[in-house]
């Protein structure tokens, strides 16, 4: 007497309508923040000749990253919260699934190559031109992509293919991978393992190239003669230090805490830190209080005016 699963139900950010309009707006501000803040990297650094060095190649592809990644969710949340339609089909739940971890994970591994791109720069300046050529920049953007989706792909693929019976009922507002499994009328603890391994190495394991990095990184500012000079230096790194922190704590702690069994409202607002709140700072923390950036940015807008 079992009834096939047709479309899932996402409960939302909110269960009454004031507060559904307040996150409406929120997301609505916040989407457009990162929209603009992103696309104005990559306007920038592509009409500017004196920033097609490699970190601002690394930034322009994160920017492009930042846009398709929110897309796979915050639109939808949007018409959700604006209509209260709360239903979303089999094919675009296990869509934005694929998409949604495909592309975060791409964020993971972009946000450790960009650490990597910073620490030749500093702690190696000599040698940056030869290691950072445009061949190996592309190599490791190429790689960022190629490796997010053969980790993902596997897990979302045999998650599609569960058998879903009823209750179709997630408390979430994208569809989540840990949801989905507990709503499936089959034994999933293969790919719940499955998925424990791949998040065990991508989380830590992006989070510790990264730290490395940066630590490499305060070190050799330590030793900057100018105090003006480490003073700036340590703030830039301390606003990406911020960010990254805030993020992987989130991710980590969402995604890989023991007895991990998702379903609370406090795992919407762990989500919402690390796909919309660090989406949107990203773009003005990475790039846009660059010098060069905000230079490149002023002469635009007197140009154009």
């Amino acid at each position: 007497n079992r009834t096939t699963v047709v479309e899932f139900v996402l409960l939302g950010l909110a269960n009454s309508r004031h507060l559904e309009i307040t996150f409406f707006l929120f997301l609505l501000i916040a989407y457009f923040l990162i929209l603009l803040g992103n696309i104005s990297v990559i306007s920038i650094t592509l009409m500017n000749n004196v920033l097609q060095t490699p970190m601002y190649y690394f930034l322009r592809n994160f920017a492009l990253l930042e846009i398709t990644f929110t897309s796979t969710f915050i639109p939808s949340t949007l018409y959700s919260l604006l209509t209260e339609r709360k239903t979303i089909s089999l094919p675009g739940c296990f869509l934005q699934m694929l998409f949604f971890y495909c592309l975060g994970t791409c964020t993971l591994f972009h946000m450790a190559v960009m650490s990597l791109d910073r620490y030749v720069a500093i702690c190696h300046p000599l040698h940056y031109a030869a290691v950072m050529n445009k061949r190996f920049c592309l190599q490791l953007i190429l790689s960022c992509w190629t490796v997010s989706f053969l980790l993902m792909l596997p897990p979302t693929i045999m998650t599609m293919q569960l058998p879903f019976c009823g209750p179709n009922v997630m408390n979430h507002f994208y569809c989540d991978t840990s949801l989905l499994l507990q709503l499936s009328c089959t034994d999933t603890s293969f790919i719940e393992e499955l998925m424990f391994i791949i998040l065990i190495f991508i989380l830590p394991g992006t989070l510790i190239v990264t730290a490395v990095s940066y630590g490499f990184i305060i070190v050799t500012i330590s030793h900057i003669p100018s105090s003006a000079g480490r003073k700036k230096a340590f703030s830039t790194c301390s606003a990406h230090l911020i960010v990254v922190t805030v993020f992987y704590s989130t991710c980590i702690y969402r995604y890989i805490r023991p007895a991990q069994r998702g379903g609370q409202d406090s795992d919407k607002v762990l989500s919402l830190f690390f796909s919309v709140l660090t989406q949107t700072l990203n773009p003005y923390i990475y790039s846009l209080r660059n010098r060069q950036v905000k230079q490149a940015l002023k002469e635009r807008i007197l140009k154009f005016s």
